[in-house]
């Protein structure tokens, strides 16, 4: 539905989420932000995709943030009783960094606070090189949450954490990749063929491999040093995929200079 908030669609094993508020410069409304938590779930129960991208429905606006003035409308049951108990920004954006697949955000246009957040949370960033982004809080008297500082400085330091929002600076051109804000900046008419042709090399790989490195990596951001727990678990993650036929699939295509098909077992 093109007037849905969020706009989902699958092809080729990648999924692409558009954010769709084009009259609020795609501002994230609580029901926007529970329709994706519920997507990516939705995704990951049917082992649908091997890589997700999330964008703007535009090229104007990723998203200006949270919108603190939308009423939520239209909701399925099941969205209203997440949200008796459940902060729907925090929803999604854990759905996101804890999404079994990488995630990749494609941003084009204008991408602020929460819409910046939401970004950190994505394995690898994508910009075109006329977007503008920024941490305003300290502009607005807000003292940002402590998860949100985290994922920030998981992703680009705490020196430049600090600049970012002690300053609440708005970046743009070479700025945002010198901030490490986006890991490739390009220009705007090559966004879309960047960023799909890395989804599609991303989903061409063995999906054990994808997923145990995906949760290994996140656990190493939450501890450096792996607690015994956390370690056993990655053990646990590595001898599956050790003990794998796409192992096999891939060492025999290697050997037959051919391209793998990978089954996920």
């Amino acid at each position: 539905m093109e007037n849905a908030e969020l706009i989902k669609e699958i092809s080729k094993k990648i999924g692409t989420l558009k954010l769709n508020r084009p009259e609020k410069r795609n501002a994230l409304s609580p029901s926007l932000l529970v329709e994706l938590h519920l997507t990516l779930k939705k995704w990951e129960e049917e082992d649908s995709v091997r890589a997700v991208v999330i964008t703007g429905n535009s090229d104007k606006s990723f998203s200006a943030g949270y919108d603190i003035t939308a009423i939520p409308t239209d909701l399925t049951p099941e969205a209203l009783e997440i949200l008796k108990t459940d902060n729907p920004l925090d929803l999604a954006l854990d759905s996101i960094k804890n999404f079994p697949f990488p995630v990749i955000a494609m941003i084009n246009g204008y991408c602020f606070g929460a819409g910046l957040n939401l970004a950190m949370c994505c394995d690898i960033r994508i910009g075109a090189d006329h977007i503008k982004v920024g941490m305003p809080p300290a502009k607005l008297g807000i003292i940002y949450h402590p998860e949100g500082l985290k994922q920030f400085i998981e992703v680009i330091g705490m020196a430049k954490a600090r600049e970012i929002f002690f300053t609440g600076h708005t970046y743009q051109g070479s700025e945002v990749k010198n901030m490490r804000l986006v890991d490739h900046l390009v220009p705007i008419s090559d966004l879309s063929g960047t960023v799909y042709r890395m989804a599609e090399e991303i989903s061409k790989n063995a999906p054990l491999s994808l997923k145990g490195i995906k949760k290994i990596i996140n656990m190493i951001g939450k501890h450096p040093f792996l607690e015994s727990e956390d370690m056993m678990e990655a053990e646990t993650l590595i001898a599956e995929a050790f003990n794998s036929d796409d192992l096999k699939e891939g060492q025999t295509a290697f050997i037959e200079k051919r391209k793998p098909v990978f089954t996920g077992k």
